[in-house]
């Protein structure tokens, strides 16, 4: 598909990143598949501010996008997990170094990164 057929054009680059993983929750649910296949109850608990009709909303978007997979066991109860495509690992040094920035903002900006830091799997090195 050529921006001639679709209609669209983007600025810079740059713009085509944030469309798929710009948001406020795209790149939380991304740093937690990085350390593995979720359900999405344990992406809930990892993530208790994001409503479950958002993260369903978002992990849809980025299945659509290609950056994640969903798998569905046949089973009963049924049993689904998510899991980064081999097209969303690409995104893992763009992850890390968003993760080291903020890192780097909340020590500049608060002192002791802990002080306002959740305890988190992703929060503890």
């Amino acid at each position: 598909m050529t921006a001639t057929t679709t209609g669209k054009k983007y600025n810079i680059s740059v713009e085509a990143t944030l469309e798929v993983i710009g948001g406020k929750w795209k790149c939380v649910i991304l740093c937690h598949l990085t350390h593995g296949k979720k359900r999405t109850s344990d992406l809930k608990r990892l993530m208790p501010g994001i409503t479950q009709k958002m993260l369903t909303q978002q992990l849809r978007e980025l299945e659509q996008d290609g950056i994640v997979d969903r798998i569905v066991y046949n089973q009963v109860p049924p049993k689904v997990e998510y899991e980064l495509s081999e097209y969303g690992q690409t995104l893992g040094s763009i992850l890390t170094a968003l993760c080291n920035w903020g890192e780097q903002h909340i020590i500049r900006e608060y002192g002791d990164k802990f002080a306002v830091l959740e305890d988190n799997v992703l929060n503890r090195s």
